[in-house]
């Protein structure tokens, strides 16, 4: 199973974003070598995406990620302990689509970022921080 993000996963992850939402004018990013390489850096141009970089050792570059970062560690990654890929596949995802449909974000005036994409109530998971739909639980291990 894979720990780490490749080009290819980046390019792919992209590609569904710009053919859901359009492709953006510019992309910030670290400076890590799924996104400095030079098959993304290619395929963006032919897009006309430009890229931003942070600074190497400059996080604080991009507020939104690393609100996004301190919000992930706060609501998840504190409270859980992932005994295997598949689990934390799983937790991962479920609390991603619950901060990006359900959460309320102060910035947007307590509203979730993409709430037009929200999805039925969530049933409870058994874990003290996170909610899974009823086709992911049957998914979840157990421990």
């Amino acid at each position: 199973m894979a720990r780490r993000l490749r080009s290819e996963d980046v390019r792919a992850a992209l590609a569904e974003l710009f053919v859901r939402r359009g492709p953006p004018a510019h992309i910030r990013s670290d400076n890590g070598s799924e996104f400095i390489a030079k098959a993304v850096q290619d395929w963006l141009g032919r897009i006309g995406v430009k890229t931003l970089y942070i600074t190497p050792g400059s996080p604080w570059e991009n507020g939104y990620c690393e609100s996004f970062n301190g919000s992930l560690r706060d609501e998840l990654l504190d409270g859980e302990i992932f005994y295997t890929l598949v689990e934390a596949r799983v937790l991962i995802e479920a609390w991603r689509r619950h901060y990006n449909t359900i959460r309320p974000h102060s910035s947007l005036g307590y509203r979730p970022p993409a709430p037009e994409t929200a999805t039925p109530p969530l049933v409870p998971s058994g874990s003290a921080s996170l909610h899974l739909r009823p086709p992911m639980a049957s998914e979840a291990p157990m421990h």
